[in-house]
C-alpha cells in the first residue's frame, strides 16, 4: 500500500449503545456515510446484493456508504454502533471497490476503543428513532456533524485515530485498494473545484482555462491521472450528490437537477440512469421501499 492510504479521513457522524428488538427490520436501506457494529449480545441479519450475515456476539460488521443492505432482527440484539463520514483528497473511496458488508472477530482492543470514543462523545446517539427513513435526513447530519466543531481537539485526534485502528481490521490480504496516484496540483485543484462547485454547470474549457492550459492537453492529462474524462468524473462526482440529496431529503427531481448544476431534467436522468443503472425515480422507490 502507498503511504497515500493515509489521504484518507473519516468524521464522526453518531455514536451509541442500543438494545434491539423485533421491530428492527428494515430493507433497501443505503446511507451516504459508514455503518459499523460491535455485536455483544443476540443474533440479527445483515444482508446486501450477494451475501447474508449473521449478526453474533464477539464480532465487527462494516457496511461502506452507499451499499444497499437489509437489516433483521427476530428477537433481540444489543449492539454499539459507530456512523461516521469518509472525506479524501481526491474524492475516491477507500472501499470504492469493496461495496459489500464486511465482517471480523473483534479483538479486546476493538472493544476497549469503541467504549471509549462512546464515553468521550456523550449524546451523539440517533435519538429520534431505529428507522433510517426517518434520521436518514441532510438536516440531521448537520446537526450531529456541527458538533465536531465544538468538541476538544484532543477528542477529534482520539475520534480519527480510532475509526482508522477499526477500520485496519477490515483490511486483509484479499481487500481491494482503489489506485492511489500522485496527482499534479492542477488536477488535484481541479478535482477540488469541482466538488466545491458542484451546483454549477462546470464545462471542460472552464477547467482548462482556471489551470491555463489547452482544453485537449488538459483533458489527456486528466485522464492520465484520475483515469477518467473530466467529463464523467464531473457527472460522477453529481450523480454521487444526487443519490446524497435523494436519500437524505424530500426534494423533487426537478430541484435536484438544478442543486447538481444539470441544464435540465432530462440531461440529469439520463446521466443518473447511465451511472446508477436505475433512473431517479426507480432509485428513490428502492430507498423507500423499507417493510
Amino acid at each position: 500500500m502507498s503511504h497515500n492510504i493515509f489521504s484518507y479521513s473519516f468524521t464522526l457522524l453518531h455514536i451509541d449503545y442500543v438494545k434491539l428488538d423485533d421491530k428492527w427490520n428494515y430493507y433497501n436501506v443505503i446511507s451516504p456515510y459508514y455503518r459499523l457494529y460491535y455485536i455483544d449480545e443476540g443474533t440479527g441479519f445483515v444482508s446486501d446484493s450477494s451475501q447474508q450475515l449473521k449478526l453474533e456476539p464477539g464480532c465487527l460488521y462494516l457496511i461502506p456508504s452507499f451499499t444497499t443492505c437489509n437489516l433483521n432482527c427476530d428477537h433481540y440484539l444489543s449492539q454499539y454502533f459507530v456512523q461516521f463520514f469518509e472525506d479524501s483528497a481526491d474524492g475516491i473511496s477507500l472501499f470504492g471497490n469493496n461495496r459489500r458488508i464486511l465482517k471480523c472477530t473483534a479483538s479486546q482492543i476493538d472493544i476497549l476503543l469503541i467504549k471509549k470514543m462512546l464515553k468521550s462523545n456523550p449524546g451523539r446517539g440517533i435519538n429520534r428513532s431505529d428507522n433510517p427513513k426517518i434520521y436518514e435526513r441532510e438536516a440531521y447530519y448537520k446537526e450531529y456533524r456541527s458538533l465536531n466543531n465544538v468538541i476538544k481537539p484532543h477528542v477529534q485526534f482520539e475520534n480519527q485515530g480510532i475509526i482508522l485502528q477499526l477500520i485496519s481490521r477490515f483490511l486483509s490480504a484479499g481487500f481491494k485498494v482503489s489506485p492511489q496516484r500522485i496527482i499534479p496540483s492542477k488536477i488535484a485543484d481541479t478535482m477540488s473545484y469541482i466538488q466545491l462547485n458542484i451546483h454549477q454547470n462546470i464545462t471542460i474549457l472552464e477547467l482548462a482555462a482556471r489551470v491555463n492550459q489547452n482544453q485537449d492537453y488538459f483533458s489527456k492529462q486528466f485522464l492520465i491521472h484520475t483515469g477518467m474524462r473530466p467529463l464523467r468524473y464531473i457527472h460522477e462526482k453529481k450523480i454521487e450528490r444526487a443519490q446524497y440529496l435523494i436519500a437524505t431529503t424530500n426534494k423533487t427531481f426537478l430541484e435536484i437537477t438544478i442543486d447538481t448544476g444539470f441544464s435540465n431534467l432530462a440531461h440529469f436522468s439520463k446521466i443518473f440512469k447511465q451511472i446508477v443503472s436505475l433512473t431517479p425515480g426507480e432509485y428513490r422507490k428502492q430507498i423507500f421501499n423499507i417493510n
